[in-house]
């Protein structure tokens, strides 16, 4: 027995409207649990909310603000859906497990929760990113010198968005090298042959009423007694400057600080102006130093390499040293390291690792 045609039409009207309902629903459901307010509900994203209204992306000159959807959520539509299904074990923590439900728990999970959106970011070539800022439509004038060559840099060689851009709306992770990484370092001091040509400082040395030398410094070993060395350390002076003895002629990595004892000690030669009219002089200085050193730099590197991944590319990719020069480094070594809760004699080994190898230097003997 068949159905009459509007028995089939009834029942086609019923599907379409059962249809329409469940994709109503649906669509509902999917829009209002994409809110920040939505988000905000659970209590444990009250941490990430405020520092999400201390980043530029909440509050701006140009008056846009992006909110949770425009950058958890890829704009794409299967990309979305899946995102949305990820989610969900987001409500499973939150009220079952309780993993981040409170200050402490987030904190000791941030490094896991970053890493993970991070990595879902690099997937899809930071296509959230990309929504807003088109690379095509920068404006290069408006943009700083430096941040013009990494984008460039950038492009080279294949990054995306999320590589150097980490901590742009939530703080990054708390990263710290342990200590026994600079104790393994200091463990290489111990046996320095007394017949090594070079020694490099670790933690700087006193020069006694000469002044002082700054740490991963070049030195020249003339002798040795027990922990007791002579040493000869050579760099150049910009006239006005004859404080301060520099990495190299022009270049303004400064290797030691002198006093005016120290300023009379110094062996010279004749100033000579630089195409900046700048006048250098070579400049070399003998003293007697008890700071515990190291026969080889390759340690004092490593360590310093260390320190980069940790706290460098805890928020940006690396950036090769030979990408700048000597003297663009200094500044931005500082600049990067007081955002940083790294140490200033770890930022100043840091910053003579990138000055070392900086592409103006990559040739030398340093």
């Amino acid at each position: 027995m068949g159905f009459s045609k509007k028995t089939i039409l009834t029942i086609a009207l019923i599907g379409a409207l059962v249809g329409f309902a469940a994709l109503g629903a649906t669509t509902y459901a999917i829009t209002a649990t994409s809110t920040t307010e939505f988000c905000l509900s659970c209590h444990t994203m009250q941490i990430p909310n405020e520092e999400y209204q201390s980043s530029i992306h909440y509050s701006n000159a140009k008056g846009f603000r992006a909110e949770c959807v425009d950058c958890h959520l890829p704009p794409d539509t299967l990309g979305y859906l899946i995102a949305k299904i990820r989610a969900t074990k987001d409500i499973y923590h939150e009220f079952i497990t309780k993993k981040i439900s409170t200050e402490e728990k987030y904190e000791a999970h941030r490094l896991e929760m970053a890493e993970m959106v991070w990595e879902q970011m690099r997937a899809n070539n930071s296509a959230s990113c990309r929504e807003c800022h088109n690379p095509e439509a920068m404006d290069t004038y408006e943009q700083t010198e430096d941040t013009v060559k990494i984008h460039e840099y950038g492009i080279e060689n294949s990054l995306t968005c999320i590589d150097c851009h980490k901590g742009i709306a939530h703080f990054p992770p708390v990263i710290e090298l342990d200590s026994e990484a600079f104790n393994n370092l200091l463990s290489h001091t111990e046996n320095v042959p007394a017949d090594a040509k070079r020694v490099y400082t670790v933690e700087g040395a006193d020069m006694g009423e000469l002044g002082r030398i700054n740490p991963a410094v070049q030195l020249e070993l003339i002798s040795s007694n027990d922990n007791q060395r002579e040493v000869k350390i050579s760099g150049y002076q910009m006239k006005g400057a004859e404080q301060v003895i520099y990495l190299a002629e022009g270049k303004r990595a400064i290797i030691a600080m002198l006093s005016e004892q120290g300023q009379a000690a110094l062996t010279v030669s004749e100033f000579k102006a630089d195409e900046y009219n700048n006048e250098w002089r070579s400049a070399e200085l003998t003293a007697t130093i008890d700071a515990p050193v190291l026969a080889s730099s390759e340690p004092l590197w490593e360590y310093a390499e260390q320190l980069d991944n940790v706290y460098c590319a805890g928020c940006h990719a690396i950036i090769p040293s030979h990408h700048f020069t000597v003297n663009a480094w200094g500044p931005i070594a500082k600049g990067m390291g007081d955002r940083t809760d790294i140490s200033a004699l770890d930022l100043e080994i840091l910053t003579k690792y990138f000055q070392n190898h900086a592409k103006d230097l990559v040739d030398s003997n340093h």
